[in-house]
C-alpha cells in the first residue's frame, strides 16, 4: 500500500441483490484507494419520476469521484445500458440539488456509472457502459481515475449523498459579516463535520434483523445517527412502523426535524407521520405530545398505567420507571407486538425494564437499536450486560449477543466526538471523575467514581501515553486526532475555548454573563439559538437564573427557560431572539456554540453526592460544540478553578494512579448517593451541630451539661470514623 493508499470503507445496506452486493463489498474491502474511499449498498434512497428506492450501491473516493453502481443478482445481463442511464440520472438530479457541488450548470465531481455482474463469466467491451465481474472490477475502476483527486469535492458529495448537509440545518439565519467572529468560525466548524465517519455510516445504513447497540461519548453524533437510522428505515420500508424513544422530552422537536429534514432530501417528500412515532418514554393520557412508550404499552395490553407521582411514591424517584414497568410487564400475559423497529436515545438514562418492554413491543424481528453514554452516568457500571436486559432463551442461551461477527456488528462504539474539542471533552471528564481532586482524609485519593471495566477507556477514544490500566499503577490517558479532530480546537485559542471565571457576588457573575452574552449577539456574530445558560443544580434553576434573565431584559435581550415559559417539549425558540435558559436535566441531548454553566460553585465541595454533583458539571460542559465559560462564587468556586488549572497543567490529559479495588470499594462508601429526604436531614443535623459547636467555644453552657448517655454515643460514633 502507497503512502497515499487508504482502506475503503464499506457500509452494508440493504437492497434485493445480496449475494453479489457482498461479493462487491467484499472486493472493496481487500483494495485501498488514494486517499480512501467509501462504499455505501443499499443508499441513497432517491426518487425520480415517482420512482423510488435505494440505489444498489454507491462508491465515492477522491480519485474516482462518484461511482453508481448496477448491480446483477444471476447471469444475465439485461438491458443493462437502460438502468445505467436511469441510475445515471437518479445520482444526477440528488447531486445538483447540492449548489456546492455545481459550477455552471456541471457537477464538479465526476459521475460514473458501472453494472457489477459477478456471476457472469465473460462481461460485454462496452466503454459507454461499463461492465464488470470480479476478474475485471479494479481494472474498469482504474480507467475511472482522475491524475489529481479533489478531497474537498469528494466530502461534499459523500455529505450531499449521506444527507448530513440537511439535517444540520438549523434554520436560523446567521448573518457573518467578519471572517474571524465567532459565528464565521461555527459555519465552518458546522461545514466540517457534515460528514460521517465510517462507525458512524455504519450505525446508520447496516441494520439487522436482532438487537443493535450503540455506544459513544457525547457529541460523537448518537442522535443524529438515530435520527438518520429511523428516517433510512422509513424511506426503504414505508410500511414499518417505527418508534423513536427517549427520556429528555426537549428532545422530541429536535428529532423531528432532524427526521423531516432527511426524509425530504432522500425522497423529495415528507415522512409518513403516521408510520413513524417520536415518543417521549413514559408518557400520559391525552394523545399527542403526551403519549409514551410506558403508557402505550399499558394501554395496548391491558396494564395498570402509574403516572410518575404514583411510581415515584412505590419506588422512589430514581426507580420509579423501572417499576412501574416490571409492574407492567408482569401484568401482560402476551405483549401485543406494535412495530417493525424501535430507536431508543439516552438509554444509560433509562431503566432495564424499559427497554425489556421495548423489546416485548416488536413483532418477530426484534429490531431494537439503543444508544447510550457510558460516561453521562460515570458511575462505572453503565447499563448492564445484554444478557441481564433481555435475559436468556429455554435453552439457556442468552437472548440477545453482541459475541461472534454478527454480534460484533451489531454493537458499534462511536469513539469520535465531533462536539467537544479537546481541552474540553478532557475537563469535562477529569471533573466528571475527580482526577485531580485532593484527597479528604482518611481517602487516598480524590478521585469519586471510576470505571470497573479498564478497556472503557480505550473503547471511548483515551490512549494509553505512559504507565499502565492497572489497579495502583500510574497512567496517563491522552486523546489524540483519531478520537477528538484537530479542527475542532485549532479554531480559537484553548484559553478561549474555556474560561472558569471567579465572583465575589452571585451579583457580579450574573451582570458578567449578561455582559457576554450581549457582546455574543453584537460583536461576535452569534444568534440567540448558539447560546445556552445552565444551572447545574435543578432545584436552584428558577431562583439562580431570575436574576440574569432581568439583566438581559434591561439590555432589551429576550429569554425564555426550556420547558417553563414554553411547553414541556420546547427547547429552543428558532423563530425568536430568545436565548435558552435551562436546569441540567433538560439541558441533555441539547448542544449550542457557547455554553454558560452559571453558578457551578454550589454543592462542589460538598460530602455527599459528589457524584451527582460532579455529573451535573460534566454534562453542562459536554453541550458545548464551541466555547464554555464556567462561572461561580466564592471559595467552592476557588476549589473548582484550582482543578482546572491543574487539567490545564496537565496539557489537558488524564494523569492519575488508578484506583485499588479496596480504594474503589473506599470510594463508594465515602461518595455514596445520598437521597433529597436524607440531605435535608443532614442540613438540619449540620446546622444544629455548628449552633452546639459555637456554644461551647462561646462558654455559653460547657460539655458537662449535656446529657451523658448522648455525648458518650456520639463520641463512640465519632472515633469509629
Amino acid at each position: 500500500m502507497s503512502v497515499d493508499s487508504l482502506p475503503n470503507v464499506v457500509s452494508r445496506g440493504s437492497n434485493k441483490k445480496p449475494v453479489s452486493s457482498e461479493a462487491l463489498a467484499t472486493f472493496f474491502e481487500s483494495t485501498a484507494a488514494p486517499q480512501g474511499g467509501h462504499l455505501t449498498i443499499g443508499y441513497p434512497v432517491t426518487t425520480v419520476s415517482e420512482e423510488r428506492g435505494p440505489l444498489d450501491a454507491v462508491y465515492v473516493s477522491p480519485g474516482t469521484g462518484v461511482v453508481a453502481f448496477d448491480i446483477v443478482e444471476g447471469n444475465s445481463l439485461g438491458d443493462y445500458q437502460t438502468r445505467q442511464d436511469d441510475v445515471f440520472t437518479r445520482l444526477e438530479v440528488r447531486l445538483k440539488s447540492h449548489s456546492a457541488l455545481v459550477e455552471r450548470r456541471n457537477l464538479k465531481v465526476d459521475l460514473h456509472t458501472i453494472t457489477f455482474a459477478p456471476a457472469v463469466a465473460h462481461v460485454p467491451e462496452d466503454s459507454a457502459y461499463p461492465v464488470a465481474n470480479t476478474a475485471t472490477i479494479s481494472e474498469v475502476l482504474s480507467r475511472m481515475v482522475k491524475a489529481s483527486p479533489l478531497p474537498e469535492v469528494h466530502e461534499r458529495a459523500l455529505s450531499a449523498l449521506q444527507s448530513m448537509s440537511s439535517i444540520r440545518r438549523t434554520g436560523t439565519a446567521r448573518p457573518v459579516r467578519r471572517d474571524d467572529s465567532r459565528g464565521a468560525i461555527l459555519k465552518r466548524l458546522e461545514d466540517s463535520i457534515a460528514t460521517l465517519d465510517a462507525d458512524q455510516s455504519h450505525a446508520v445504513i447496516e441494520t439487522a434483523d436482532d438487537v443493535q447497540r450503540i455506544r459513544g461519548l457525547a457529541g460523537s453524533g448518537k442522535t443524529v445517527v438515530l435520527a438518520l437510522k429511523a428516517a433510512y428505515l422509513h424511506a426503504q420500508h414505508p410500511d414499518w412502523r417505527i418508534a423513536v424513544t427517549f427520556n429528555t422530552r426537549s428532545l422530541r422537536d429536535q428529532f423531528r426535524r432532524f427526521i423531516n429534514n432527511f426524509t425530504i432530501d432522500q425522497t423529495g417528500d415528507e415522512p409518513d407521520w403516521s408510520m413513524v412515532d417520536i415518543v417521549q418514554a413514559w408518557g400520559a393520557s391525552g394523545g399527542g405530545n403526551r403519549e409514551g412508550m410506558y403508557h402505550r404499552y399499558c394501554v395496548e395490553n391491558g396494564a395498570t398505567y402509574y403516572d410518575f407521582t404514583a411510581g415515584k411514591a412505590m419506588f422512589g424517584a430514581h426507580d420509579a420507571l423501572g417499576g412501574v414497568c416490571e409492574l407492567a410487564l408482569g401484568e401482560a400475559q402476551a405483549s401485543k407486538p406494535m412495530y417493525d423497529a424501535i430507536l431508543v436515545d439516552e438509554a444509560q438514562d433509562l431503566p432495564p425494564a424499559f427497554l425489556r418492554m421495548c423489546y416485548d413491543m416488536l413483532r418477530d424481528k426484534k429490531r431494537l437499536v439503543y444508544a447510550y453514554d457510558e460516561l453521562q452516568t460515570l458511575n462505572g457500571k453503565g447499563l448492564p450486560p445484554a444478557e441481564e436486559i433481555f435475559g436468556v432463551t429455554s435453552a439457556g442461551q442468552p437472548s440477545v449477543d453482541f459475541s461472534g461477527k454478527e454480534g460484533r456488528r451489531r454493537d458499534i462504539i462511536l469513539e469520535k466526538c465531533y462536539r467537544n474539542s479537546r481541552p474540553v471533552l478532557v475537563t469535562a471528564h477529569a471533573l466528571g471523575f475527580g482526577i485531580y481532586k485532593k484527597p479528604s482524609p482518611p481517602a487516598s485519593t480524590g478521585i469519586v467514581q471510576i470505571f470497573e471495566q479498564k478497556d472503557l477507556w480505550t473503547d471511548v477514544g483515551y490512549r494509553v501515553s505512559q504507565g499502565e490500566l492497572s489497579d495502583g499503577r500510574h497512567v496517563r490517558l491522552e486523546r489524540d486526532a483519531d478520537s477528538s479532530p484537530k479542527f475542532l480546537e485549532e479554531h480559537s485559542p484553548t484559553s478561549d475555548l474555556l474560561t472558569f471565571e471567579v465572583f465575589d457576588s452571585v451579583g457580579e457573575q450574573n451582570e458578567w454573563i449578561a455582559n457576554e452574552i450581549q457582546r455574543n449577539l453584537i460583536e461576535d456574530e452569534l444568534v440567540a439559538n448558539d447560546i445556552i445558560v445552565i444551572n447545574p443544580n435543578p432545584f436552584t434553576t428558577r431562583t439562580n437564573l431570575g436574576p440574569v434573565r432581568k439583566a438581559l431584559m434591561s439590555r432589551d435581550i429576550q429569554s425564555h427557560i426550556a420547558g417553563v415559559d414554553v411547553g414541556a417539549d420546547i427547547f429552543f425558540k428558532p423563530d425568536e431572539r430568545s436565548v435558552t435558559f435551562t436546569g441540567i436535566y433538560r439541558a441533555k441531548g441539547n448542544e449550542a456554540a457557547m455554553i454558560y454553566v452559571a453558578n457551578a460553585h454550589e454543592d462542589f465541595t460538598s460530602k455527599q453526592n459528589q457524584a451527582r454533583t460532579r455529573n451535573r458539571l460534566f454534562t453542562a460542559i459536554t453541550r458545548s460544540k464551541g466555547w464554555v465559560r464556567v462561572t461561580g462564587v466564592g471559595p467552592e468556586m476557588r476549589e473548582l478553578v484550582e482543578e482546572f488549572n491543574t487539567i490545564k497543567a496537565s496539557a489537558f490529559a488524564l494523569d492519575f494512579v488508578y484506583p485499588t479495588a479496596e480504594e474503589r470499594t473506599t470510594m463508594q462508601i465515602l461518595h455514596r448517593e445520598v437521597p433529597p429526604e436524607v440531605q435535608k436531614k443532614v442540613r438540619g443535623h449540620d446546622t444544629s451541630l455548628d449552633r452546639l459547636v459555637r456554644d461551647l467555644e462561646s462558654g455559653s453552657f460547657y460539655r458537662e451539661d449535656l446529657d451523658p448517655a448522648t455525648l458518650a454515643r456520639l463520641e463512640a460514633l465519632l472515633r469509629h470514623e
